[in-house]
């Protein structure tokens, strides 16, 4: 619990000195491999949106804590096809999203019965070869694609960064996805999501204009 409301503190603090609108920044707990236990310990501070990366995992969460409280889940992992369906079905975001296949299936699977699925395209802004994302060069081209297909609502972009300890490194890197938001926001009046900032960097994160931050080590403490 200390945790929990120590990151928040630190949220607002760093709203303030980075001159950032008060409550600019949501913070997105990412529970992958927490219990419910942990999940309603974050609720009961006043968090309502949860990040998942494992289909199957999310899913059975997602069931069980439906009837007791209002949660806003996103899905943060990478995407297999034949999980696409579920996801789309069951989730409120998806800020995993870095091809058009994915994206598709996405819709396909929403259906009109929902509302949209609210999608943020992953950049993969380190240029890592193990890891997902488009270019910077190509999420223009996503966001496009996103923009027509009628059961998804582009809200912006998402990166993980290779591990950096230098806060000046951390700052440059996401400064340069923070120009490029900038520059789709001017294109796609619906953007308004940079969701940059987890447990080791969220302060460059924050500095350089992330709208949310996904904590998972600084809330819940480490993995075991």
């Amino acid at each position: 619990m200390e945790l929990i409301s120590s990151s928040i503190s630190n949220i607002r603090a760093l709203e303030v000195k980075y001159g950032r609108p008060q409550n600019s920044v949501r913070l997105l707990a990412v529970s992958k491999k927490k219990s419910i236990k942990h999940i309603l310990q974050a609720v009961n501070n006043g968090i309502s949106h949860f990040g998942e990366n494992y289909a199957q995992e999310a899913l059975e969460k997602i069931e069980m804590l439906k009837k007791e409280c209002k949660l806003t889940w996103h899905f943060i992992g990478p995407i297999q096809s034949n999980k696409a369906a579920k996801i789309a079905q069951n989730f409120d975001w998806v800020q995993s999203l870095d091809r058009e296949k994915i994206a598709v299936k996405l819709n396909e699977n929403r259906g009109s019965k929902h509302n949209a699925l609210n999608i943020c395209i992953q950049v993969n802004v380190s240029e890592e070869s193990t890891k997902s994302g488009v270019a910077m060069n190509q999420a223009e081209d996503l966001c496009g694609i996103v923009e027509n297909l009628p059961n998804l609502n582009l809200r912006g972009l998402m990166a993980i960064p290779a591990p950096e300890s230098n806060f000046k490194i951390q700052r440059e890197k996401y400064r340069e996805l923070s120009n490029k938001f900038n520059d789709l926001k001017k294109i796609y009046p619906s953007i308004d999501v940079l969701s940059i900032g987890m447990s080791n960097d969220y302060e460059a994160a924050i500095a350089e204009g992330s709208t949310m931050v996904r904590l998972g080590t600084a809330l819940f403490g480490a993995r075991l």
